[in-house]
């Protein structure tokens, strides 16, 4: 027998799929399954590459978002911060301008409310003008207008002088620590033996005050309309 170039194999499997081999090249007839190589064995459970490149897109996506959702986050936080800031420092401010105020309101009160009992004179009751003219004061100012008083009752008897005032303004002109001056004006009707018919003036007091001595007068000046000159 001559020796085929082409010898034909015809093989059967177990399963029973057939399969001829061609000069020992093996051919797969219909029914077997083709073989797959490592990297793309189907069903081994091995990630695609493409697959892992979409779970490392989305990985990133969710990365950028939570770092979007923080910056976020922080700038409300920090706007909150920044708003109750200012919030508590107007707070602050108005609080301490309203005590200003206050404490400035108390000061003309007190030197108003002196003034006007300082200007109001009764030649036949002049003890009550005395506790007036030394009420609120410091022991050294009292001391001061008490000898004050005292040299101004020899004019005010014989000249049987009487006043009556009215307050009209009092204006706090500075205040330095707690000490707040004040400068006050009051409208005086004064009457005596050479004025019978009453002249009215307008008499100013300059006082300063201390706020940590319970709004105590610690001096007095440029009081000039209760004291009778020329022919008032």
């Amino acid at each position: 027998m001559e020796n085929d170039p082409e010898r034909r194999d015809d093989t059967k499997g177990d399963d029973g799929t057939a399969s001829t081999t061609t000069s020992g090249i093996a051919v797969l007839e219909k029914g077997s399954e083709p073989a797959t190589s490592a990297g793309g064995a189907r069903g081994s459970g091995t990630e695609v590459p493409g697959d892992a490149a979409g779970d490392r897109a989305r990985g990133h996506q969710v990365s950028l978002r939570s770092v979007i959702v923080g910056g976020v986050i922080l700038a409300l936080v920090a706007a909150l911060a920044f708003v109750s800031w200012q919030l508590h420092s107007r707070s602050e401010e108005l609080a301490a301008t309203q005590a200003a105020a206050t404490a400035e309101s108390q000061a003309e009160k007190v030197a108003l409310d002196y003034a006007k009992g300082a200007a109001a004179i009764d030649f036949k009751d002049l003890p009550a003008w005395r506790s007036r003219l030394t009420e609120g004061t410091s022991e050294e100012m009292a001391a001061r207008l008490t000898q004050a008083a005292t040299s101004m009752e020899q004019i005010v008897t014989p000249l049987q002088w009487t006043s009556t005032a009215e307050p009209i303004a009092a204006v706090t002109t500075s205040v330095d620590g707690d000490v707040y001056s004040v400068d006050c004006f009051v409208g005086v009707t004064t009457k005596n033996t050479q004025a019978p018919d009453g002249i009215q003036s307008t008499a100013t007091y300059k006082l300063r005050l201390d706020k940590s001595k319970d709004w105590k007068i610690i001096d007095i000046s440029g009081v000039n309309a209760e004291l009778p000159t020329g022919g008032r």
